[in-house]
């Protein structure tokens, strides 16, 4: 009985979900929307770059995974660079009041700016680097974007700590080091991991406006070449993947968050 449920919910009623985009998708193009090409048709102009995902037959006319690879390689950077810029200061905003009065308002003003805005003010500061500037732009852009989940839910988490856990610190006599990884740290990682996973799905968003903006290889540099090409099956094609990989990262990260609240 288990075993039939769990096939029904993970793999019978998503296939019928997919089946009905299928339909839908077909229907619409057959009616109002004649120009969309049909899930046949993006097919067969897109399976050589899905059967054959690696193979590089020019800068921007690459296998889709040898794309998905590239814009990968630079959210992981800005993903990281995000983490340890946000987090601490996460725990300063939830540490200390008067850090909170003089940059929480800053934050709240720089949180919502979207990263068609960010991305020039990055290419102006690294216009030195030369060949580099672009990339480091987009790096300043992901990491600048993507880390304000990380900052408020880090924040939320210090707050929430029972004061009970901070005055058995006191009675212990702990050092500040050790009430930072033996008390404060374990009480906020699952505030933590929400703000990590969504820091994530953000620089997966982010890479696309920065590709499409600097031309980078990648998945949003490709998406942007074949709209200006008027290739309507690879921008379909690239939007599937880049919700896949999506849907992949954030699994990834509530699996490493399981193992680290059972760790």
């Amino acid at each position: 009985m288990n075993e039939s449920k769990f096939k029904l919910d993970w793999l019978v009623l998503p296939l019928v979900g997919l089946a009905l985009v299928l339909v839908f998708w077909q229907v619409s193009c057959a009616t109002w929307a004649r120009e969309l090409p049909t899930p046949y048709k993006t097919w067969m102009a897109s399976k050589d770059y899905v059967l054959k995902p690696f193979e590089k037959r020019g800068e921007m006319d690459q296998g889709i995974l040898r794309f998905t690879w590239y814009s990968l390689v630079l959210v992981a950077k800005g993903y990281a660079i995000a983490l340890i810029i946000g987090t601490p200061i996460g725990f300063f905003l939830g540490l200390s009041t008067t850090f909170t009065k003089a940059f929480d308002p800053i934050i709240q003003i720089l949180r919502p700016v979207s990263p068609l805005a960010w991305l020039p003010l990055g290419l102006v500061l690294f216009l030195g680097a030369g060949k580099q500037a672009s990339e480091l732009g987009a790096l300043f852009t992901i990491a600048v974007c993507s880390m304000w989940p990380t900052v408020l839910n880090t924040a939320v988490g210090v707050r929430a700590i029972p004061q009970d856990y901070l005055n058995v610190a006191k009675v212990l006599k702990l050092s500040r080091s050790k009430t930072l990884f033996k008390v404060l740290i374990p009480a906020t990682l699952p505030y933590m991991f929400t703000g990590f996973r969504l820091s994530l799905g953000i620089a997966w968003l982010v890479i696309v406006a920065a590709e499409m903006l600097t031309g980078r290889p990648g998945v949003g540099g490709f998406l942007w070449q074949e709209y200006n090409s008027l290739i309507y099956e690879h921008i379909i094609l690239c939007i599937i993947t880049i919700g896949v990989v999506g849907f992949i990262l954030d699994r990834l990260m509530s699996v490493i968050e399981r193992r680290f609240k059972t760790a």
